[in-house]
């Protein structure tokens, strides 16, 4: 086995203290004996959730050897709210220990740079990987059966159980629900997240109709189907498909289709696997991979997804059985422009305007309200700035405030009513003032409304319930608010800086160069005058920027993709994993700032 660099690992440590632990505060000597893995997330992150997702079997496997540390790490002023926290970690099923730290303390401690970042500690407390982004769950994997074999034969691994404790279960009918649609005959069709199934109410909003779905994960069609996380939901027009509803099956990566007479539901879309740079970006429906749909809506005669985990929105078109890009490129931010070339930053609400002109979007990384027009399908921002401001001030649009809006829904005289989720408010943006008021507060993490009978009806998901409230006619009086990420800036020195970013195949494989480049490096800056030259793609992992000695800070955008395979020639169709990492890193230009900037994608800088 080859040698390791010998770091010892920083304490663990957080001011909101740990969860999942049977309330013991645990330090870094309780997993000695252990292989730990610290998953640095935070729950806004759609890439978190996906990592939450791979490391399921990891887990399972490995019980009795290794112990995931979830260090929940925030970017928004709510996920430092210790409440918020403990929902999320019920919301995701999130079963191992987790550190809450609100001034990411221990992220700084372990250098981490990027949303999610995992680290490797060996039995002894070194750390020997580092990784950043998605797609390591089968290096991590290797490294652990290693670290078992070398750990073992050194008397160094202790098994048994981990410091686990599973919290108590939240009761009732709904658990986290997600989005809701106002079915024909006045009932409501809620997307019930937490119990992976779609719930059927009466007009109440409270009474149980029927339930679709038998509350375990799973992608199963048919009259006893399963979903995985479901959110958005959206009424078809009549006879289309042959269904009257279609979901996004969130954690399936699936467009279903339920016929509401007999609650059957079939897949429309998706295969079931995540979408990977490479994968095709249209196609035939069910050979076409998604990637954490998280809203959809019908708009301009096909269905159009927020396709939250790749930062754009495609379109399904029932009468063809194909699914393709319809917005966005992967980049991570906030640009306008034409659909093509638009960024998005996890669009995770979508609603239709009245005339059917307008697609609203909630863009909830950016904390913005955008729109996509029909006829010119080019996009534009209404509400929020980027990536790392946010807050809750009305007014202007121009200066207005939201964070991490979830849902849109269009209100009777055409203005946006938007589920401003993490500032527990529903707000409205008038088009015609271009002014942005708050109508209600007090809503636990808001993320859908539909209006009935002339109310509102708000999906309260923290809350687990739909809360009808009258519109009001004045805006509620808010003190305003900003805020920007905690995250400190890097500071780099104007004029030549080098990026690297680190980048180790797992043990047993290579990257593979037969059919051409198995990298990628895609950078950008806000603003763009940041960036003097250095911009743009390239397969190398290296490259020289060259920063402006005029701009004081911005964020660089950094994207990089690697593919390993098997390294075996006796091995006729090797296997091939992707790894991939979105990085904005926020720098603040000095004299004596750093002309390096390190970013590892996988293994120890």
């Amino acid at each position: 086995m080859a040698s390791r660099a010998r770091v010892r690992a920083p304490e663990l440590v957080g001011a909101g203290g740990w969860l999942n632990t049977g309330g013991k505060e645990l330090a870094l000597a309780d997993f000695r004996g252990k292989i730990t893995i610290l998953d640095f997330w935070t729950f806004c992150c759609v890439n978190c959730l996906h990592v939450l997702d791979e490391l399921r079997e990891l887990e399972e496997k490995h019980r009795d050897t290794v112990v995931i540390v979830g260090v929940h790490s925030p970017k928004f002023v709510h996920e430092a709210d210790h409440r918020a926290v403990v929902d999320a970690v019920d919301r995701y099923e999130v079963h191992h220990p987790v550190l809450d730290d609100p001034a990411l303390a221990t992220w700084k401690q372990y250098a981490v740079r990027a949303w999610p970042t995992l680290v490797v500690i060996d039995p002894e407390g070194y750390v020997v990987a580092q990784h950043a982004g998605e797609g390591h769950a089968h290096a991590i994997a290797r490294l652990v059966e290693e670290l078992e074999a070398e750990h073992a034969a050194k008397g160094t691994l202790r098994r048994g159980d981990g410091p686990y404790v599973a919290p108590e279960p939240t009761a009732g009918d709904l658990k986290f629900p997600g989005k809701a649609v106002l079915l024909p005959d006045g009932r409501f069709l809620v997307a019930d997240s937490g119990h992976h199934s779609l719930v059927e109410l009466e007009a109440d909003g409270e009474t149980v109709v029927r339930r679709i779905g038998d509350g375990v994960r799973g992608l199963v069609d048919g009259t006893s189907p399963r979903f995985s996380e479901p959110q958005g939901l959206a009424l078809l027009p009549e006879g289309t498909a042959g269904y009257d509803v279609i979901v996004a099956d969130t954690v399936n990566h699936a467009l279903r289709g339920v016929r509401l007479a007999d609650g059957s539901v079939t897949t429309l879309a998706g295969t079931g696997r995540q979408w990977w740079q490479g994968s095709a970006t249209g196609g035939p429906a069910r050979e076409v991979d998604l990637s954490s749909p998280w809203d959809v809506a019908w708009f301009d005669g096909r269905v159009w997804i927020a396709m939250a985990g790749v930062h754009q929105l495609w379109a399904y078109d029932p009468a063809a059985g194909t699914v393709g890009v319809a917005a966005g490129t992967t980049n991570e931010g906030l640009v306008d422009g034409p659909a093509a070339e638009a960024w998005f930053a996890q669009p995770s609400g979508l609603a239709v305007s009245a005339d059917g002109e307008r697609l609203w979007v909630a863009d909830s990384e950016t904390s913005a309200l955008r729109w996509v027009s029909r006829e010119t399908k080019t996009v534009h921002s209404a509400v929020g700035t980027g990536l790392f401001d946010f807050g809750h001030r009305d007014g202007a649009a121009g200066q207005a405030l939201l964070q991490h809006p979830l849902g849109v829904t269009v209100l009777p005289d055409g203005s946006v009513a938007v589920s401003d989720t993490y500032n527990h408010a529903l707000r409205r943006y008038d088009p015609a003032s271009s002014e942005v008021s708050t109508l209600a507060t007090d809503l636990r993490e808001p993320s859908g409304a539909v209006l009935a009978d002339g109310d509102i009806v708000v999906v309260e998901s923290a809350r687990h319930r739909l809360t009808r409230l009258r519109l009001p006619e004045e805006a509620v009086r808010v003190d305003a608010v900003a805020h920007r990420t905690q995250r400190a800036a890097t500071e780099v020195a104007p004029g030549a800086l080098r990026l690297d970013v680190v980048f180790r195949a797992p043990t047993g494989q290579k990257l593979d160069e037969r059919y051409g480049p198995s990298t990628r490096l895609l950078v950008s800056a806000t603003p763009p005058e940041l960036l003097v030259s250095g911009a743009g793609a390239d397969s190398a992992l290296s490259r020289e920027l060259v920063l402006s000695d005029t701009v004081a800070e911005g964020v660089l955008h950094v994207s990089a993709m690697a593919a390993s395979c098997d390294d075996d020639p006796e091995i006729e169709y090797p296997a091939c994993h992707v790894h991939q990492q979105d990085w904005g890193v926020p720098v603040k230009l000095t004299a004596d700032g750093a002309r390096r900037l390190p970013l590892v994608l996988a293994g120890l800088e």
